[in-house]
């Protein structure tokens, strides 16, 4: 298993997504459980560089996931490198600005005014307990707020000490040159998975810069972990239309395929949608998200799958003709739902 860079950090190849960990994500889930997640993903990246962990101050009620891995990276501070995001939840009366972001969610809202970055990196490492953040990202670009403004304001407090790393998130490949041009940044994090793919002019530009890729999503929010069952009430993916009623029915099926790959080479079907997505890319770090150890264990051994050559082309033929109906999360895909119930129609 060998490391990856995201910029001057040396990472594990497969991250850790700690947003499943928070309540009201999956549904419900106890602090034990949480921290034997965490628990998993360390020993399972040891010795293949530091672990990365992924949160956001807006994860959870009162930003439960901040307090969450706080808590848990006291003991392992020199193990992991925590990655936070700023910009959805702004001091009162500041106001958001909405943008749209495709069928499922409809709109989301950020701040990324300058002058309000100070204030989100103190609030992150008091919840983190933390000295400096390793790696500090706006969630979103704000639609109003020019990108090179949010992270020069994230450059200022490198300098003070305060931010180890300036990252972005969720950014087309203009903004993430715009971003490039103000400072280093050392990750930019997107969806990327067997069914939503990468921008290639966005990873022209990492590559031009040496910006490494984290990738969110990597197992379709679970569907090529192997999900064939709705998800249950109190999950947030039930306002996934691709994960719900006859889409997830037919997305199944069509998938059947990819799956029967894996059994053949003995592998997960999380374990080949994630040796595929390290394939694409030599800068890419996964962060798939797990409440089961054993999971957890199953998808870092992704890193050391070996295919042959043939074995590749012949997943590539059959991910060339797998296409998913109805639209994931946060895409702007049309909606090519095969049917779509109103009680099932996301809220804004």
């Amino acid at each position: 298993m060998t490391a990856r860079c995201l910029g001057p950090l040396v990472v594990a190849p497969v991250g850790f997504g700690s947003m499943v960990l928070s309540p009201g994500i999956y549904g419900p889930v106890t602090g034990r459980q949480a921290h034997a997640a965490l628990d998993a993903a360390l020993a399972a990246s040891a010795g293949a560089g530091r672990l990365l962990v992924d949160t956001a101050d807006s994860y959870g009620t009162e930003s439960h996931g901040e307090r969450l891995v706080g808590r848990w990276s006291a003991g392992h501070r020199d193990q992991v490198v925590v990655s936070t995001k700023f910009g959805f939840r702004p001091p009162a009366g500041t106001g958001r600005h909405a943008f749209a972001v495709g069928y499922a969610v409809g709109e989301l809202a950020v701040n990324g005014a300058p002058e309000l970055v100070r204030g989100y990196a103190l609030g992150s490492l008091r919840r983190l307990g933390a000295e400096r953040l390793d790696l500090l990202s706006p969630h979103f670009p704000d639609p109003v707020v020019p990108i090179a403004e949010t992270v020069g304001a994230i450059a200022d407090l490198v300098q003070e000490g305060l931010v180890a790393n300036v990252g972005v998130a969720n950014v087309s490949a203009a903004q993430l040159a715009e971003a490039a041009a103000v400072c280093r940044i050392a990750a930019v994090q997107l969806e990327w998975s067997m069914w939503h793919k990468a921008d290639p002019d966005l990873l022209a530009v990492a590559d031009r810069h040496g910006i490494g890729v984290v990738a969110w999503g990597p197992l379709g929010s679970g569907f090529l972990a192997g999900m064939t069952r709705e998800p249950p009430a109190g999950d947030y993916r039930r306002m996934v239309p691709r994960l719900t009623g006859a889409n997830l029915a037919v997305n199944t099926e069509r998938y059947a395929h990819v799956r029967a790959l894996a059994r053949q080479w003995r592998l997960t079907p999380a374990q080949l949608a994630l040796a595929w997505l390290l394939r694409q890319n030599p800068s890419v770090v996964p962060i798939p998200g797990s409440r089961v150890p054993r999971h957890i264990t199953e998808n870092a051994a992704a890193a050391e799958v070996t295919l042959d050559a043939d074995q590749w082309a012949r997943l590539g033929d059959v991910l060339g003709r797998f296409a998913p109906v109805g639209a994931a999360l946060l895409g702007n895909q049309p909606d090519d739902s095969v049917t779509e119930p109103a009680s099932r129609r996301a809220v804004p």
